[in-house]
């Protein structure tokens, strides 16, 4: 019988291991994934009562589209919708246009300065944005309490996410096409448009995702810039439950949960491949 060296897994160990994978993977998927959405999902189908003690048994009678109904006449939904629609849709496109395009130069341009200037556009990652000074500086521009000010407080904490996943792409897709199209007669912004921007999908799309995620369950930001002057779905539900409409009822707050993850849930399911795709391609590469 050969013996295997001290400190490496013998063989028999790598085939259990093979065979396990298959069955342990789903299975540690199902539990950090399936527990937590199954108490908010048995949970926002209980009554009041039931609810207080939030847990993973099932309800004694489904009240779950009941609370869903209670929840989208008297929390405020049509409205934080519209209202988070307002400032997710210009924050993802303008900071999807201006990332791409300073993530293009970045990745073209190889120098000292290039070089300094990426590492100082991808560390708003890792430095979070300071709020008092951000709320000043919203007052001295006339912004504070607006959704403009809002997508450009969105733009600037988000672009350097999508700085990082798209100079990564970009270096990867041949500078060959461009040169071509430069040949032709193609200026920068018609080269970035015709040949840059379609290649830049799949990684566009896992940024899109990532933002609007981001931007949308946001409640902290949106608490100290519009406050109460703007409504969306976070902020709603804030407002609504520290104010005591949902004290305790956690059925309640559950059910508003699921409705607000609705859309996310849809855009996700719809964009999984090129999500995927997007984060091999762009982050690794």
């Amino acid at each position: 019988m050969k013996a295997t060296s001290p400190g490496r897994p013998g063989l028999s160990d790598s085939k259990i291991w093979t065979r396990l994978q298959p069955v342990f993977t789903p299975l540690l998927t199902l539990v950090v994934i399936g527990v937590p959405l199954w108490l908010v999902v048995a949970t926002a189908g209980k009554s009041r009562g039931e609810a207080l003690q939030p847990d993973l048994s099932l309800p004694s009678k489904w009240q779950l589209w009941d609370n869903l109904k209670a929840v989208w006449t008297d929390g405020g939904i049509p409205a934080g919708f519209f209202g988070s629609l307002l400032v997710v849709i210009p924050s993802v496109i303008g900071v999807l246009i201006v990332g791409s395009m300073a993530a293009w130069i970045l990745a073209r341009r190889a120098s000292k300065l290039t070089a300094a200037l990426y590492a100082l556009a991808i560390s708003g990652i890792v430095l979070p944005p300071a709020v008092v000074t951000l709320v000043l500086l919203l007052r001295q521009l006339g912004l504070a309490g607006s959704a403009v000010g809002m997508i450009g407080v969105y733009m600037g904490i988000y672009l350097s996410t999508v700085i990082f996943f798209v100079t990564g792409f970009v270096r990867t897709i041949p500078a060959s096409l461009e040169e071509a199209a430069q040949i032709d007669g193609a200026g920068p912004v018609k080269v970035f448009v015709r040949v840059v921007l379609p290649l830049l999908r799949p990684v566009l799309a896992t940024a899109t995702i990532l933002v609007c995620l981001y931007v949308w369950n946001d409640v902290f930001y949106a608490f100290f810039v519009v406050g109460g002057r703007l409504e969306t779905l976070p902020l709603n539900l804030f407002q609504v439950a520290s104010a005591g409409l949902y004290l305790n009822n956690w059925h309640l707050i559950f059910a508003y949960v699921i409705l607000m993850s609705l859309p996310l849930v849809v855009v996700f399911a719809i964009a999984q491949r090129k999500i995927i795709s997007g984060i091999t391609s762009g982050a690794v590469k």
